[in-house]
Protein backbone atom coordinates (compact mmCIF):
# COMPACT_ATOMS: atom_id res chain seq x y z
CA UNK A 1 0.00 0.00 0.00
CA UNK A 2 1.58 3.48 -1.01
CA UNK A 3 1.67 6.17 1.21
CA UNK A 4 -1.19 8.10 -0.35
CA UNK A 5 -3.33 4.92 -0.10
CA UNK A 6 -2.32 5.30 3.73
CA UNK A 7 -4.20 8.27 4.58
CA UNK A 8 -7.17 7.55 2.72
CA UNK A 9 -10.71 7.60 4.58
CA UNK A 10 -12.92 7.27 1.24
CA UNK A 11 -16.45 6.21 2.82
CA UNK A 12 -15.80 5.49 6.43
CA UNK A 13 -18.22 7.23 8.68
CA UNK A 14 -16.39 9.41 11.61
CA UNK A 15 -18.92 10.19 14.47
CA UNK A 16 -17.10 13.25 16.37
CA UNK A 17 -18.62 14.73 19.61
CA UNK A 18 -18.86 18.56 20.38
CA UNK A 19 -18.58 18.24 17.00
CA UNK A 20 -20.78 21.93 15.99
CA UNK A 21 -17.85 24.39 16.97
CA UNK A 22 -14.07 24.77 17.91
CA UNK A 23 -11.32 22.00 18.09
CA UNK A 24 -14.53 19.62 17.03
CA UNK A 25 -15.38 21.53 13.90
CA UNK A 26 -11.49 21.61 12.65
CA UNK A 27 -11.32 18.13 13.21
CA UNK A 28 -14.68 17.15 11.36
CA UNK A 29 -13.42 19.14 8.07
CA UNK A 30 -10.01 17.59 8.36
CA UNK A 31 -11.91 13.94 8.09
CA UNK A 32 -14.60 15.54 5.48
CA UNK A 33 -11.68 16.66 3.25
CA UNK A 34 -10.13 13.02 3.22
CA UNK A 35 -13.43 10.82 2.39
CA UNK A 36 -15.25 10.47 5.66
CA UNK A 37 -19.21 10.78 5.70
CA UNK A 38 -19.29 12.74 9.22
CA UNK A 39 -21.87 12.70 12.11
CA UNK A 40 -21.30 15.95 14.42
CA UNK A 41 -23.32 15.64 18.15
CA UNK A 42 -23.61 18.31 20.13
CA UNK A 43 -26.21 19.81 22.38
CA UNK A 44 -27.46 22.89 20.52
CA UNK A 45 -29.20 22.60 17.08
CA UNK A 46 -28.49 25.99 16.29
CA UNK A 47 -25.01 25.39 16.59
CA UNK A 48 -25.33 21.96 14.60
CA UNK A 49 -27.39 23.73 11.63
CA UNK A 50 -24.51 26.28 11.25
CA UNK A 51 -21.79 23.60 11.54
CA UNK A 52 -23.71 21.50 8.86
CA UNK A 53 -24.10 24.14 6.45
CA UNK A 54 -20.83 25.12 6.31
CA UNK A 55 -19.57 21.35 6.38
CA UNK A 56 -21.99 20.70 3.07
CA UNK A 57 -20.59 23.98 1.50
CA UNK A 58 -17.43 22.21 1.34
CA UNK A 59 -19.25 19.84 -0.28
CA UNK A 60 -19.19 16.75 2.62
CA UNK A 61 -21.64 14.35 3.92
CA UNK A 62 -22.98 15.01 7.02
CA UNK A 63 -25.76 13.91 9.88
CA UNK A 64 -26.37 15.88 12.69
CA UNK A 65 -27.75 14.34 16.41
CA UNK A 66 -28.27 16.61 18.92
CA UNK A 67 -27.73 14.93 21.90
CA UNK A 68 -26.59 16.03 25.67
CA UNK A 69 -23.68 13.59 26.67
CA UNK A 70 -24.14 14.73 30.23
CA UNK A 71 -26.91 12.43 30.01
CA UNK A 72 -25.83 8.96 29.51
CA UNK A 73 -29.13 7.77 28.88
CA UNK A 74 -28.94 9.43 25.82
CA UNK A 75 -25.97 7.65 24.32
CA UNK A 76 -27.92 4.29 23.19
CA UNK A 77 -30.17 6.78 21.07
CA UNK A 78 -27.25 8.34 20.34
CA UNK A 79 -26.08 5.61 18.27
CA UNK A 80 -29.39 4.69 16.79
CA UNK A 81 -29.75 8.03 14.85
CA UNK A 82 -26.20 7.30 13.65
CA UNK A 83 -26.68 3.70 12.64
CA UNK A 84 -30.50 4.56 10.93
CA UNK A 85 -28.15 6.08 8.16
CA UNK A 86 -24.91 4.73 8.28
CA UNK A 87 -24.19 1.02 8.60
CA UNK A 88 -21.42 1.36 10.99
CA UNK A 89 -19.15 3.66 13.00
CA UNK A 90 -15.60 3.58 11.52
CA UNK A 91 -13.79 6.43 13.38
CA UNK A 92 -14.96 7.90 17.20
CA UNK A 93 -13.61 10.95 18.09
CA UNK A 94 -14.37 11.90 21.52
CA UNK A 95 -14.15 15.50 21.58
CA UNK A 96 -16.99 16.90 23.81
CA UNK A 97 -15.83 18.12 26.79
CA UNK A 98 -16.32 21.33 29.45
CA UNK A 99 -14.32 22.78 32.48
CA UNK A 100 -14.66 24.59 35.62
CA UNK A 101 -12.63 27.04 37.36
CA UNK A 102 -12.57 27.36 41.05
CA UNK A 103 -9.99 26.71 44.37
CA UNK A 104 -9.50 23.70 44.84
CA UNK A 105 -10.67 23.79 48.46
CA UNK A 106 -13.95 25.79 47.36
CA UNK A 107 -14.49 23.45 44.52
CA UNK A 108 -17.78 22.75 44.22
CA UNK A 109 -19.46 19.16 44.07
CA UNK A 110 -21.74 19.92 41.01
CA UNK A 111 -18.82 21.20 39.48
CA UNK A 112 -16.43 18.05 40.11
CA UNK A 113 -19.76 15.33 38.99
CA UNK A 114 -20.21 17.71 36.00
CA UNK A 115 -17.11 18.21 34.63
CA UNK A 116 -16.05 14.39 35.42
CA UNK A 117 -19.47 13.24 34.18
CA UNK A 118 -18.34 14.46 30.65
CA UNK A 119 -14.91 14.49 30.12
CA UNK A 120 -14.73 10.66 31.77
CA UNK A 121 -17.85 8.75 32.19
CA UNK A 122 -19.87 9.93 29.02
CA UNK A 123 -16.26 9.40 27.06
CA UNK A 124 -16.50 5.80 28.54
CA UNK A 125 -20.05 4.92 27.78
CA UNK A 126 -19.90 6.03 24.17
CA UNK A 127 -16.92 4.16 23.19
CA UNK A 128 -18.63 1.18 25.00
CA UNK A 129 -21.95 1.49 23.05
CA UNK A 130 -19.57 2.41 19.55
CA UNK A 131 -17.38 -0.78 20.44
CA UNK A 132 -19.64 -3.27 20.70
CA UNK A 133 -22.68 -2.31 18.33
CA UNK A 134 -20.09 -1.11 15.49
CA UNK A 135 -16.13 -2.04 15.77
CA UNK A 136 -15.82 -5.22 17.66
CA UNK A 137 -18.63 -6.96 15.32
CA UNK A 138 -16.75 -5.37 12.27
CA UNK A 139 -13.22 -6.09 13.76
CA UNK A 140 -11.82 -2.40 12.87
CA UNK A 141 -11.81 0.92 14.40
CA UNK A 142 -10.07 4.20 15.17
CA UNK A 143 -10.71 5.63 18.77
CA UNK A 144 -9.38 9.59 19.31
CA UNK A 145 -9.72 10.90 22.66
CA UNK A 146 -9.03 14.64 22.97
CA UNK A 147 -7.41 14.74 26.59
CA UNK A 148 -5.50 17.47 27.37
CA UNK A 149 -1.62 18.32 28.03
CA UNK A 150 -3.50 19.17 31.44
CA UNK A 151 -3.77 15.70 31.56
CA UNK A 152 0.17 14.87 31.14
CA UNK A 153 1.03 17.79 34.39
CA UNK A 154 0.23 20.05 37.01
CA UNK A 155 -1.75 23.32 36.49
CA UNK A 156 -0.29 26.79 36.44
CA UNK A 157 0.12 28.44 40.17
CA UNK A 158 -2.66 30.87 38.90
CA UNK A 159 -4.96 28.23 37.85
CA UNK A 160 -7.51 26.49 39.42
CA UNK A 161 -8.98 23.67 37.29
CA UNK A 162 -8.60 20.72 39.38
CA UNK A 163 -11.41 18.67 38.03
CA UNK A 164 -10.65 19.31 34.05
CA UNK A 165 -6.91 18.43 34.83
CA UNK A 166 -7.70 15.20 36.61
CA UNK A 167 -10.28 14.03 34.10
CA UNK A 168 -7.62 14.25 31.54
CA UNK A 169 -5.34 12.51 33.28
CA UNK A 170 -7.94 10.06 33.72
CA UNK A 171 -8.80 9.94 29.85
CA UNK A 172 -4.90 9.44 29.28
CA UNK A 173 -4.65 5.86 31.19
CA UNK A 174 -8.37 5.20 29.87
CA UNK A 175 -6.76 5.12 26.75
CA UNK A 176 -3.97 3.35 27.30
CA UNK A 177 -5.68 0.47 29.20
CA UNK A 178 -8.79 0.52 26.63
CA UNK A 179 -6.30 0.15 24.21
CA UNK A 180 -5.21 -3.26 25.90
CA UNK A 181 -8.46 -4.78 25.92
CA UNK A 182 -9.33 -4.26 22.42
CA UNK A 183 -6.39 -4.57 20.34
CA UNK A 184 -7.83 -7.82 19.85
CA UNK A 185 -10.88 -6.77 17.84
CA UNK A 186 -8.28 -4.51 15.70
CA UNK A 187 -9.65 -1.60 17.19
CA UNK A 188 -6.61 1.42 17.80
CA UNK A 189 -7.42 3.84 20.63
CA UNK A 190 -5.29 6.64 20.18
CA UNK A 191 -5.35 9.98 22.51
CA UNK A 192 -4.69 13.68 21.13
CA UNK A 193 -3.19 15.91 24.04
CA UNK A 194 -3.97 19.80 22.61
CA UNK A 195 -2.16 22.27 24.17
CA UNK A 196 -3.29 26.39 24.10
CA UNK A 197 -6.03 26.84 21.26
CA UNK A 198 -8.16 29.89 21.06
CA UNK A 199 -11.93 28.07 22.33
CA UNK A 200 -14.81 29.38 23.92
CA UNK A 201 -14.13 27.08 26.76
CA UNK A 202 -10.11 28.28 26.71
CA UNK A 203 -10.94 32.49 26.57
CA UNK A 204 -10.92 33.21 29.78
CA UNK A 205 -7.17 31.31 30.58
CA UNK A 206 -5.82 32.28 27.54
CA UNK A 207 -6.66 35.67 29.21
CA UNK A 208 -4.71 34.77 31.96
CA UNK A 209 -1.71 33.13 31.00
CA UNK A 210 -1.40 32.73 27.07
CA UNK A 211 1.83 35.43 27.09
CA UNK A 212 3.51 33.20 29.34
CA UNK A 213 2.51 30.17 27.40
CA UNK A 214 3.59 31.80 23.95
CA UNK A 215 7.29 32.81 25.71
CA UNK A 216 7.80 29.46 27.31
CA UNK A 217 6.52 27.15 23.96
CA UNK A 218 9.80 25.88 22.19
CA UNK A 219 7.92 27.14 18.71
CA UNK A 220 6.36 30.88 20.61
CA UNK A 221 2.91 29.75 19.40
CA UNK A 222 -0.20 28.73 20.60
CA UNK A 223 -2.59 26.32 18.53
CA UNK A 224 -4.28 27.62 15.17
CA UNK A 225 -6.85 26.34 13.06
CA UNK A 226 -5.00 23.96 11.50
CA UNK A 227 -2.87 22.44 14.13
CA UNK A 228 -4.87 19.42 15.14
CA UNK A 229 -5.78 18.31 11.57
CA UNK A 230 -2.97 16.34 10.58
CA UNK A 231 -2.90 14.34 13.72
CA UNK A 232 -6.56 13.57 13.88
CA UNK A 233 -6.67 12.28 10.20
CA UNK A 234 -3.15 10.66 11.02
CA UNK A 235 -4.91 8.38 13.52
CA UNK A 236 -8.07 7.78 12.09
CA UNK A 237 -6.14 6.44 9.36
CA UNK A 238 -4.60 3.13 8.55
CA UNK A 239 -1.31 5.28 8.78
CA UNK A 240 -1.68 4.86 12.44
CA UNK A 241 -2.42 1.30 12.18
CA UNK A 242 0.35 -0.09 14.40
CA UNK A 243 -0.27 2.72 16.89
CA UNK A 244 -2.60 2.43 19.98
CA UNK A 245 -2.53 2.99 23.68
CA UNK A 246 -0.29 6.63 22.90
CA UNK A 247 -1.20 9.72 24.03
CA UNK A 248 0.23 12.58 21.04
CA UNK A 249 0.90 16.39 22.65
CA UNK A 250 0.16 18.99 20.44
CA UNK A 251 1.14 22.08 22.19
CA UNK A 252 3.92 24.07 20.52
CA UNK A 253 6.25 21.59 22.45
CA UNK A 254 5.82 23.07 25.95
CA UNK A 255 5.18 19.60 27.58
CA UNK A 256 8.99 18.65 26.23
CA UNK A 257 10.60 21.62 28.53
Amino acid sequence: MGVKELFKLDGKVALITGGSRGLGLQMAEALGEMGCKLVISARKADELREAQTHLESMGFEVLTVVNDLSKTTQIPGLVDQVLQRFPGIDILVNNAGATWSAPAEDYPDEAWRKVLGLNVDALFFLSREVARRCMIPQRAGKIINIASVAGLRGSATNVSTIAYHTSKGAVVNFTRAIASEWGRHNINVNAICPGFFPSKMSAGLLDKVGEAVIARAPLHRIGGDEDLKGVVVFLASEASRHITGQSIAVDGGISAV
